[in-house]
């Protein structure tokens, strides 16, 4: 009944694309949310994340609706909107977050306004909240380099990136170009961010790039399970999220967060050393 359950879906080709698109967003997501989690940068990026929608919208207005034209567009808006925030608290009295806040939701308000006068309604629900079901084998094989192209980059640079995430001043006295890596950074979680958008839209990116390490931060102290566990629980849920929503007829991005958020929220109350229910200590042992 259950090996019935599982290999049904696997039966359509449209099925076999977004499980394996799943696995492998869940998979670079998982493992990059490590970073999101140690750094304590989850609303910077999820500011990041919605900024993503003007960028297509500016991008459909001026090239037209492409896949290609889109990810560029969004690639733009997010570095502009990121950088930009950063001078403006450069500049003024502002602090970064608050920049932040005021250019994204201006941004993110002006996307809403062109996509409507540009008439791709359809395409604004799948932008904000995904369409993984709706992958092409060319969608999947951009998925997939992306995914190689990201989890190679963070892996070769684990232990400078780190260096610079625990203490910076202590990284840049050992020669590591601090300044370039958190770029780096930003730069590799704009385009994982863009690479999960047909998975769970811009509106539900941040729970994809935030919830696998997460959980895992409330289950272990050791950092290297932080980033491979975050990356296996980010790859198998996303996957099993798809198959749930095959069989229940439900919306698969909002069910892969869905299924993230279930699963923290296990960790949460059931953590044998950080659950909130974690059985008190015996103190007449």
């Amino acid at each position: 009944m259950i090996l019935d359950w599982l290999t049904e879906p696997l039966q359509h080709p449209f099925n076999q694309r977004a499980i394996l698109a799943a696995l492998l967003i869940g998979l670079t997501n998982g493992y990059a949310s490590a970073f999101v989690v140690l750094k304590k940068s989850a609303l910077k990026v999820g500011s990041l994340s919605h900024a993503l929608l003007p960028g297509i919208a500016v991008a459909v207005w001026v090239a037209g609706l492409h896949e290609w034209s889109a990810f560029l567009g969004a690639l733009f808006a997010a570095l502009f909107i990121g950088l930009g925030s950063l001078a403006v608290s450069r500049s003024s009295r502002l602090d970064q977050d608050s920049s932040l806040a005021i250019l994204y939701t201006a941004a993110f308000s002006g996307g809403i306004i062109l996509l409507r006068r540009l008439r791709v309604t359809q395409q604004i629900d799948e932008w904000l909240f995904g369409n993984i079901m709706g992958l092409r084998d060319g969608d999947l094989w951009t998925t997939f380099w992306i995914s190689c192209a990201a989890l190679s980059l963070l892996t070769a640079l684990h232990r400078p990136l780190l260096m610079t995430l625990f203490d910076a001043e202590v990284a840049a006295t050992l020669g590591v170009p601090v300044r370039a890596l958190n770029y780096l950074l930003l730069a590799v979680l704009i385009v994982v961010l863009i690479a999960s958008l047909q998975a769970v839209g811009c509106m539900l990116a941040l729970g994809l790039l935030v919830t696998p390490a997460a959980t895992i931060y409330l289950l272990t102290d050791s950092t290297n399970a932080l980033f491979w566990g975050g990356s296996l629980l980010g790859g198998l849920a996303s996957a099993a999220a798809v198959i749930i929503g095959w069989h229940l007829n439900l919306e698969q991005g909002p069910t892969i967060v869905l299924v993230l958020g279930s699963v923290f929220l296990v960790a949460f109350l059931f953590s044998p050393k950080y659950g909130l229910l974690k059985k008190p200590p015996d103190f007449h042992s």
